[in-house]
């Protein structure tokens, strides 16, 4: 048949003649496609197979006219091991698979390729298998005697069609056979290939201008002497794109571009699913990976983030901690900076004590001018208006102190509120002390032989003895503040999720001595002020000054368990309260009956009623 001398034979009426056959389109198996291709080989003859893949074909030695448009067996292994099993990696990854399910072919090839699969999915812990099935080699001869048939019918019909003396009037593009719609089948679109591959070459050669040619003498082949080794001349070179998207070419080898399919399943007529891609679905921000026991590793749940980390990727395994300042969001996907908390003036507490404490420095001054005014008077001149004076305004001291806890710490706030608050107080109460040292040396004088003690209680001497009383204080916190001064301090401890803004103490010890130098004064004024009860019903200063200080220790007493165990913010608030509640009381209990004899009783305020008998 290739040399021509074959029994003369009429295709159909276009085509006459006994012409040489320039192509073959096959064989289907790769041991017939050897056997032919060697013949072929000497005549260069084009054979272009669309089943054979022995990788021993793309020796161009040996058969220097053999094509195919099925990748090679050779490039089928090796694609399999590297481009494939990548690109397949690539797509689960895209789509976001983890749940995957393997078919295979129970050949060299399927078993291959299966392996290679399950090894890179092992190692590049994108997901895992949910089953593999092997699907077996049908061996029906009823369906393979089928399938042969049609592939010879496809081959012998195109042969015949490219092969002879035709009239330029055929076109591929409008020939109705059912064997042009190949787009569902694999094997039947590589011969769909072939045949296009062929009929390219044929049609490139035609095109040929004269004196332009690619051979000899630039030279066009001849309709009327064309050979095979001219049409294996443009078969080697075409490059064309078939209408289903696919470019064919052919290699140095005749190996074709690989094609493979990726197949995607769907719902199906019956109303079934596809397969889930997922055993379980990628956690989302926020949450983390929490592997199932006794389940693959594809299968977990997602848990949220506890307080205080964070996930702000998919499919994360641990949470990351925030830094100490921050904290996480609602949705636990990025860290927020932490609310700032102490004692503000914008809020309802801080501006309630701020009132407060403004109200407590204003009635001082109201009472301060009433005694002022009325300084002449028996009731002022009784109750000594020099240390009066005196104790007023450090009881408007005390009440103004109490504003240095309030606000965001500073380090001069700091440093100043416990320091202001321990000398202000000292001087408080040691006026309170003198006054009632004062009250007992005034009845003591007033007994026979007591002439002379009043000498020592002297306006010097209570001058003296309230200055070094509050200069003692003033000492006591100066090496506060030298050895360990308090400073603002961002606490973490109170609220994880939360930074409390107050002033470290500093030194715990310079604390307790502040305030045990007050609670000693206090008892000691106490003490003396409860001996003088028994004074004279008239001249009733001691049984004052003994409740004032009563009120006040019993603040103080309560004030030390109270702060020690109030967290953050409202430490502040105990000691505040403290401050005020203990003002107020010596402020009510010591002026409050003298204010109200002075404005609403005055006939109580003359040297006979407080003297009496």
């Amino acid at each position: 048949m290739v040399s021509g001398r074959e029994e003369q034979f009429t295709l159909d009426e276009s085509c006459v003649g006994s012409p040489p056959v320039l192509g073959i389109v096959g064989d289907v198996s790769s041991a017939l496609s050897i056997d032919i291709s060697s013949i072929l080989g000497l005549y260069r003859v084009p054979m272009v197979s669309y089943y054979a893949t022995c990788s021993c074909l793309s020796d161009r030695n040996k058969f220097p006219s053999f094509f195919r448009t099925v990748p090679s067996g050779a490039f089928q292994v090796n694609f399999y091991k590297q481009l494939l099993v990548q690109a397949m990696l690539q797509i689960m990854r895209r789509f976001g698979w983890t749940w995957t399910g393997m078919l295979f072919t129970d050949d060299a090839y399927g078993r291959d390729a299966a392996r290679s699969f399950q090894s890179e999915l092992a190692q590049s812990g994108l997901g895992c298998l949910a089953y593999v099935e092997v699907l077996p080699w049908d061996n029906d001869p009823a369906e393979l005697q089928r399938i042969v048939t049609a592939m010879k019918t496809s081959t012998a019909r195109w042969v015949g069609a490219g092969g002879g003396v035709c009239t330029g009037q055929e076109n591929l593009g409008t020939a109705e056979t059912t064997l042009l719609d190949v787009s569902e089948l694999r094997l039947e679109y590589n011969v769909y290939k072939a045949v296009y591959a062929l009929a390219h070459a044929l049609h490139d050669m035609l095109q040929c201008v004269p004196g332009r040619g690619p051979f000899t003498g630039h030279r066009c082949a001849s309709l009327q002497t064309i050979q095979p080794w001219q049409l294996m001349y443009y078969l080697e070179k075409i490059n064309f794109t078939t209408s289903f998207g696919d470019r064919v070419s052919f290699d140095e080898n005749g190996d074709p571009i690989p094609i493979y399919d990726v197949m995607n399943w769907a719902w199906l007529p019956d109303g079934t699913t596809a397969p889930q891609s997922v055993c379980s679905e990628s956690c989302s921000s926020g949450t983390r990976v929490a592997r199932r026991k006794g389940e693959p590793v594809c299968c977990f749940d997602c848990i949220a983030c506890s307080e205080g980390e964070i996930s702000n990727e998919t499919g994360r395994f641990t949470c990351t901690t925030c830094p100490e300042d921050f904290w996480s969001s609602p949705q636990r996907d990025h860290c927020v900076p932490k609310s700032m908390e102490f004692l503000s003036y914008h809020e309802a507490l801080g501006i309630s004590l701020t009132t407060i404490s403004l109200l407590g420095t204003f009635t001082c001054a109201i009472v301060l001018g009433i005694f002022i005014y009325h300084r002449s008077t028996p009731m002022v001149r009784a109750n000594n208006s020099e240390l009066s004076f005196l104790l007023l305004l450090s009881l408007k001291l005390c009440f103004l102190c109490s504003l240095l806890f309030i606000g965001r710490p500073k380090l001069w706030t700091c440093q100043l509120r416990h320091a202001a608050f321990g000398i202000s107080f000292v001087l408080c109460v040691s006026c309170i002390l003198v006054k009632t040292m004062v009250v007992l040396a005034v009845f003591k004088a007033s007994k026979p032989g007591g002439a002379d003690i009043m000498k020592w209680f002297g306006a010097m001497q209570q001058r003296g003895t309230v200055l070094v009383l509050t200069f003692i204080q003033a000492i006591i916190c100066t090496a506060w503040l030298v050895s360990a001064s308090p400073t603002p301090h961002k606490n973490t401890q109170y609220h994880s999720d939360k930074i409390v803004y107050e002033c470290a103490v500093g030194s715990t010890v310079g604390f307790a001595v502040l305030l045990g130098y007050i609670g000693l004064l206090a008892l000691l004024s106490f003490l003396l002020a409860f001996m003088a009860r028994n004074l004279p019903d008239n001249f009733n200063e001691a049984k004052l000054i003994t409740f004032s200080m009563l009120i006040f220790c019993a603040v103080w007493i309560a004030f030390i368990p109270a702060y020690i165990s109030s967290p953050g913010k409202y430490a502040d608030v105990v000691e505040v309260f403290a401050i005020l509640a203990s003002s107020f009381g010596l402020l009510i209990a010591l002026f409050g009956p003298k204010c109200y004899t002075i404005l609403l009783r005055p006939e109580r305020n003359t040297k006979k009623s407080i003297m009496g008998r």
